[in-house]
């Protein structure tokens, strides 16, 4: 499954350091980020079933970023 993340991550060096995080921290996920979108989107896909977000959410917060899940029928543009 495939969660998707709006978040306030605008700089390379701390989406490299939080993809890092994450993937310590939750060893079945792969996330990447798409800074060039608008929303500043974190995809994250878990390969033993679901994602949870409110770890990620809470990961995040820690390292002083916010995120929210993104709706499955909210449209994703590239900026």
């Amino acid at each position: 499954m495939i969660e998707v993340f709006k978040t306030n991550v605008t700089c390379k060096e701390h989406a490299a350091m939080l993809l890092e995080q994450i993937h310590k921290t939750f060893a079945d996920y792969k996330a990447n980020f798409d800074l060039d979108d608008c929303d500043k989107i974190l995809r994250v896909k878990s390969s033993t079933g679901q994602v949870q977000p409110s770890g990620l959410i809470q990961l995040l917060q820690t390292f002083g970023f916010e995120a929210a899940v993104l709706p499955d029928d909210y449209p994703i543009h590239n900026s």
